[in-house]
């Protein structure tokens, strides 16, 4: 708690820096003394409610903001499917580079018969949920069901839709520089066909 109320004032000398507000700006908005304010940011003096909340409306920030508050409450996580070549892609992970991890979603539909295969730079795990997959990569044509693994390089021509018309739901972790690390007891894809 200490911490927190200590990183107050900084924080709130810091907010009025950036919006390029004065001190005796601030005080005229606010009712509040110049020497309160100074105080105030030095730490020389501890936030009260009634301050906070005057300075919250005159810089139309929440008072969660100003005292560097935790998120608290829902602990659900809202990810929002993109969707792209007919199917959804639900991000799980936010960290721009490195390993990037989504659930794939392919949505029942008629067999393709001949896809369209693709290549970009990388390397892709997946694991299959639920479904049947049909994964095209290179010269092969596996089918993976659910509870089966599958990794490739994706600068190999690939492709992954159904198998069998129904929709097919993965985990896949793919990662721009390939492999970096061992690999850890997965078991090889059901090959059929």
């Amino acid at each position: 708690m200490e911490e927190v109320l200590d990183a107050v004032g900084p924080r709130l000398r810091a907010l009025r820096q950036a919006r390029g507000v004065t001190l005796a700006g601030l005080s005229g908005a606010t009712g509040v003394s110049e020497s309160t304010l100074s105080r105030l940011e030095s730490g020389r003096r501890r936030a009260t409610l009634e301050l906070l909340l005057q300075l919250s409306r005159a810089y139309d920030v929440p008072l969660d903001d100003l005292v560097g508050a935790p998120r608290a409450g829902d602990p659900r996580i809202h990810l929002k499917p993109v969707r792209r070549f007919g199917m959804a892609f639900v991000p799980l992970s936010r960290r721009p580079g490195g390993t990037q991890a989504f659930k794939m979603v392919v949505p029942a539909g008629p067999a393709v018969l001949e896809p369209t295969l693709q290549t970009h730079e990388g390397f892709q795990w997946l694991y299959v949920l639920g479904g049947t997959l049909r994964l095209v990569v290179g010269e092969r044509e596996l089918t993976v069901r659910a509870d089966d693994v599958a990794e490739f390089d994706t600068s190999v021509p690939h492709w992954l839709g159904s198998a069998d018309g129904g929709a097919v739901e993965l985990l896949v972790l793919f990662d721009l520089h390939g492999p970096s690390g061992r690999r850890a007891g997965s078991r090889p894809p059901r090959a059929e066909g």
